[in-house]
């Protein structure tokens, strides 16, 4: 059975650069990777990954240890997509902010998918909006995935 990767799931990238938020996600993922450096990561996310894997190679992580993942643009799909790629793995590890963690759950849950997340800090100049964000973004996720639950009971895809 595969170790359980380190997903970092992707956030903002400002002028080829990790943001602040991005960087707290990368530096929780760096902790991890040195107390078990047998651990894959995988860096998910639509135009981040490679910023995000250049990040975790100039702090120290193998470029042979980095799985990119390029295509995912939601929660969900940088879940699936990371599964994909590692689907003998018990669970994955999977490293967000700390805003981010309930949603990241409920997407887990619903796609079946065992993970651990642990929570990297918010830069406290975003908390306010990012936590903001989540009490419409949390609700409608969960609408989201009650409906793929009510379309599936009923027979749909």
């Amino acid at each position: 059975m595969t170790k359980a990767p380190i997903v970092v799931l992707g956030a903002r990238v400002i002028d080829g650069r990790p943001s602040r938020m991005l960087e707290a996600r990368l530096s929780a993922a760096l902790g991890l990777f040195h107390d078990d450096p047998g651990r894959p990561v995988v860096v998910s996310g639509f135009g981040e990954a490679d910023v995000m894997a250049d990040w975790l190679a100039a702090h120290g992580v193998p470029r042979g240890a980095i799985t990119l993942e390029r295509a995912a643009r939601s929660t969900n799909e940088n879940l699936e997509n990371s599964r994909a790629l590692f689907p003998s793995a018990a669970r994955l590890i999977v490293v967000t902010n700390g805003f981010h963690v309930l949603r990241t759950k409920v997407w887990a849950w619903h796609l079946g998918i065992p993970v651990t997340v642990v929570a990297a800090e918010t830069p406290a100049s975003s908390r306010v909006r990012n936590y903001a964000r989540e009490v419409v973004a949390l609700p409608h996720s969960v609408a989201r995935v009650a409906w793929r639950r009510l379309v599936r009971g009923l027979g749909g895809r």
